[in-house]
């Protein structure tokens, strides 16, 4: 989600890192800093918080020069997006920097080990902490090189005492040792240091190291996070991303998790963390440079499209326990007894978000026990909503800059509830208002119809609704371990579903995309699924859709339905939960009238489920999963068909006409 350029070559790196994190900058971030050493030059630092032109002005007014050096864009995670919590970070002595995205889960028990030894820290980072405990590692070394060398001299000492003529040689000794102990303090290799200390970590990172102490040398390491390695002419790069360094070098290798790179001026040396050498296995990119950043793909829609495991993968990582099924909100300001004494959520959001909300109140209600009401932000204060003190607001939104949004959280405070928010950007409006936070890791999403956030969400409320489930006492832990292996899944069953049923989209929207209208049909919590089909199809393909509940379709839309009405039907089940079936049972029926009228239906059904095809023209098939995980795998193949729905009517994808990323008016 962050944006590394690291240089090492022949010339100024400064243009060459800055523009790298220029290409990177549609990743998104909100601080940004650069170090640079070599030529003769000292370890030199500038960061700035805001945008990248903040830290160019900075460059202009106080220059710095080196021939290696790593750069950093910062969205912020741990910390609020200032100068000081801006990357590069520094280690105690102010000769060793770090950058690093992803998240150091236990840094706090690292920070509280490294505060009782003395360490001084400057920000409210996790990545601070990286630098002090790479400092750590090279500290414990110099006091074993330290004590090896006493334990020499000592030796020394006794053999000049026993033997009188080799007391002036000694002499002499101590004084050359004394000098060389002075260098010995940092005698171990930056790399091994940097792998000795990636080994006391958790979590998700990807960094980059350099050291004044080691001259032209740059150390990278990756466990999760991506990062690449670009091989020039007599120059090396890192980067979080190809785009980076695209425009030097073509020839790249894809860092993997659990290696360590060593760039000098001479080449770059690969190992894992225990040390053992690894091949530098690099490819030749093709990319033009737009293709970079979109990693390929055609439109940044479908790349994101392709993201949604990992962004569901993330926003649950540290916030949920395999071995406990407990969950973990910490930044949360309202406590346990709060929850417990809460009479009710007011969820308020636009769009895509208000959609997430209404899964979201099947998955509290059915959990928590707690009643739901969600709005749309842009009606709430206008209905003059009734007071409620002992009530929470809750707000979802993508950007967090959302007018309409911020408004409803207004209103909500004024009416005394506490707020809380789920969100895509850290450290945005929404976010420094709200009592508590989740925020849904999904990174930048560049295309304007919203995806990877909108599963992220889902999966934000469906562990909200769980940690509520748990704080109320409405759950038992076997039950609590169940869902939460069962949203551990999710992950991979995306990964599935994306490739099995992308080519089948791509037949369907052959054969509809030149339909006029579309519905989409949906039961209970699948009805929200259905309105995110209908908003996909319509906001970037321009055919008329609509989201309705399968049980009201006698009470108008049946008018509607003739041999030229694609009719897109939720009709998935949890055979475990015998309201599912219900549901499920009541939805085959709803199929059954629109074919009796000639409707064309395209059904969205569980893996296995063979009845169905008699029933409807096409179906596509999901793997099963828990009634409320059901939406975040059901939506996969609306966005898919929508896509395809665009591409073959000629639409523009990533740039809907009419429509914005972040509505910042209302």
């Amino acid at each position: 989600m962050c944006g590394i350029v690291g240089y090492i070559g022949p010339k100024a790196c400064v243009p060459v890192i800055m523009e790298g994190l220029a290409r990177l900058e549609y990743r998104g971030y909100d601080s940004a800093g650069i170090a640079v050493a070599g030529g003769g030059h000292p370890l030199q630092l500038r960061r700035a918080a805001g945008k990248l032109h903040n830290l160019a002005r900075n460059l202009d007014r106080n220059p710095v020069q080196g021939t290696y050096g790593i750069g950093h864009t910062r969205w912020a995670t741990h910390g609020r997006p200032t100068e000081e919590n801006a990357h590069p970070h520094r280690d105690g002595t102010g000769t060793l920097v770090v950058v690093h995205n992803g998240i150091v889960e236990n840094y706090l028990q690292l920070k509280t080990a490294l505060l009782a030894k003395g360490h001084l820290f400057a920000s409210e980072t996790d990545t601070e902490i990286i630098a002090h405990v790479i400092q750590d590692e090279l500290d414990l070394q110099a006091e074993l090189d330290l004590q090896a060398e006493l334990e020499r001299q000592a030796e020394l000492d006794i053999q000049s005492e026993r033997d009188p003529a080799a007391k002036v040689a000694t002499s002499e000794t101590t004084t050359a040792d004394t000098v060389l102990n002075a260098a010995r303090l940092r005698s171990l290799p930056l790399e091994e240091a940097v792998r000795r200390a990636v080994s006391r970590l958790t979590g998700a990172f990807a960094i980059g190291v350099l050291s004044a102490a080691e001259p032209d040398k740059l150390v990278a390491a990756r466990m999760g996070p991506p990062a690449v390695l670009g091989i020039g002419d007599g120059e090396f790069f890192l980067a979080s991303d190809v785009p980076g360094i695209l425009h030097h070098t073509r020839l790249i290798h894809f860092l993997q998790d659990g290696e360590v790179a060593t760039l000098t001026a001479s080449g770059i040396a690969l190992t894992d963390f225990a040390g053992a050498p690894r091949a530098l296995h690099p490819q030749r990119i093709t990319w033009d440079p737009i293709q970079a950043e979109k990693a390929g793909y055609k439109h940044f829609m479908l790349k994101e499209i392709n993201e949604q495991p990992r962004a569901v993968r993330d926003t649950t990582l540290g916030r949920i326990s395999l071995d406990s099924g407990r969950v973990f909100l910490p930044e949360m300001r309202i406590t346990p007894e709060e929850f417990r004494s809460a009479t009710g959520i007011t969820i308020a959001a636009c769009g895509t978000s208000w959609h997430a909300g209404l899964a979201g109140k099947f998955m509290i209600e059915r959990l928590a026990r707690l009643p739901v009401d969600v709005d749309y932000a842009s009606e709430y204060r206008y209905r003059d909503p009734i007071p409620d003190s002992s009530g929470l607001g809750l707000l979802i939104t993508q950007s967090g800059e959302t007018a309409d949004t911020i408004a409803a959280q207004h209103e909500l405070i004024a009416k005394g509830s506490k707020t809380l928010a789920i969100c895509n950007v850290v450290g945005s409006a929404v976010t420094r208002l709200a009592e508590g936070v989740i925020t849904t890791n999904a990174g930048p999403e560049i295309g304007v119809a919203s995806t990877k956030a909108f599963t992220a969400q889902l999966t934000a409320l469906f562990t909200l609704a769980l940690y509520l489930a748990q704080v109320r006492g409405q759950i038992t832990d076997r039950e609590s371990l169940h869902l939460v292996n069962e949203l551990s899944r999710i992950p991979a069953q995306i990964e599935e579903i994306l490739r099995t049923v992308d080519e089948t989209c791509h037949e369907l929207a052959r054969a509809f995309s030149t339909a006029r209208d579309f519905l989409f049909l949906g039961r209970g919590i699948h009805y929200p699924i259905a309105l995110e089909g209908a908003l996909k199809l319509k906001e970037i393909s321009y055919i008329h859709a609509e989201g309705y509940p399968a049980g009201e379709m006698k009470h108008g839309p049946n008018a509607l339905i003739d041999e030229t009405l694609p009719v897109v039907c939720i009709a998935t089940q949890d055979p475990g939960d015998p309201s599912s079936v219900l549901k499920y049972e009541k939805t085959l029926s709803n199929i059954q009238e629109v074919t009796a009228r000639g409707g064309r239906v395209i059904a969205i059904a569980i893996q296995g489920d063979t009845h169905i095809a008699q029933l409807v023209e096409h179906v596509i098939h999901i793997p099963q999963s828990h009634e409320l995980l059901l939406p975040i795998l059901e939506v996969i193949p609306l966005q898919l068909l929508a896509y395809h729905m665009a591409v073959r009517r000629g639409c523009d994808v990533d740039q809907p006409r009419n429509l914005a990323k972040s509505v910042t008016v209302e």
